[in-house]
């Protein structure tokens, strides 16, 4: 029993220096298109991830991308999977992986009530992130933020 607790022990000691920096695993850099808006304009949230040498991100269970509630913009969802979102999956010595190589887009309409100014859309990665080479896998939520202008403008569509 004594054996059991030492080696529990060490395990999340070890997990927890191995793991205490999540950037070292995945880099998250979030940007929004067009940076400037106008009501009722459409954008898109551009999210590029970088992955630490020799770490990939599996795409069971979920690899989910959530945005925290925003009054001035409008998602057509709550949260994305990989499958919403296309991603490809790779897969190597029998193990599947998502290509993460390519930014992930993601859609969305500005409100007709948004208010003028600088704003700050917040939102997190749910994942599980493998590394074959030191067999180990890790369940893990990093956070991201973008930030864009709204204009007092309403966007006119060409017809």
């Amino acid at each position: 029993m004594k054996r059991y607790i030492l080696l529990t022990i060490m395990v999340v000691l070890l997990s927890f220096f191995l793991f205490s920096d999540e950037e070292d695993i995945l880099k998250i850099e979030a940007s929004i298109s067009p940076k400037r808006l106008s009501r009722g304009q459409e954008g898109k949230v551009i999210i590029n991830l970088t992955l630490k040498d020799n770490i990939t991100i599996i795409p069971q269970p979920s690899f989910i991308i959530e945005f925290s509630p925003s009054e001035e913009l409008i998602f057509p969802k709550n949260f994305f999977t990989a499958s919403d979102l296309e991603i490809e999956i790779l897969e190597e010595n029998g193990k599947e992986y998502l290509n993460l190589k390519d930014p992930i887009e993601i859609p969305f309409t500005v409100n007709l009530e948004a208010k003028r100014g600088d704003h700050s859309l917040e939102g997190k990665i749910k994942y599980f992130a493998c590394s074959s080479k030191e067999g180990w896998c890790l369940k893990n939520t990093s956070k991201f933020s973008a930030s864009f202008y709204t204009r007092s403008t309403i966007f006119k569509k060409k017809k």
